[in-house]
């Protein structure tokens, strides 16, 4: 794809080819909507999150990273069909 593995065009387009559907998360409150609110929301499942700049993994409701993200906000997500 002539671009780094960690770009989101990439590990998108290989979520999509393992079958992860990519939806939007509204803006209505841009600020206030973190990662620690989406795992509140979907205590079950897997999800990828991305930030804008990031992406971190939601599995049934705990999220997992190198560090601590859960105040990052999330703008869009992947998950299985």
């Amino acid at each position: 794809m002539a671009d780094w593995g960690n770009s989101n065009s990439v590990w998108g387009a290989y979520l999509k080819h393992l079958g992860y559907r990519k939806y939007s998360i509204p803006d209505s409150c841009p600020d206030c909507y973190t990662v620690k609110d989406f795992c509140r929301d979907y205590p079950v499942g897997t999800f990828i999150l991305g930030t804008g700049d990031h992406v971190v993994c939601v599995k049934d409701g705990d999220y997992y990273d190198a560090w601590d993200s859960g105040r990052e906000v999330p703008v869009f997500y992947y998950a299985a069909n």
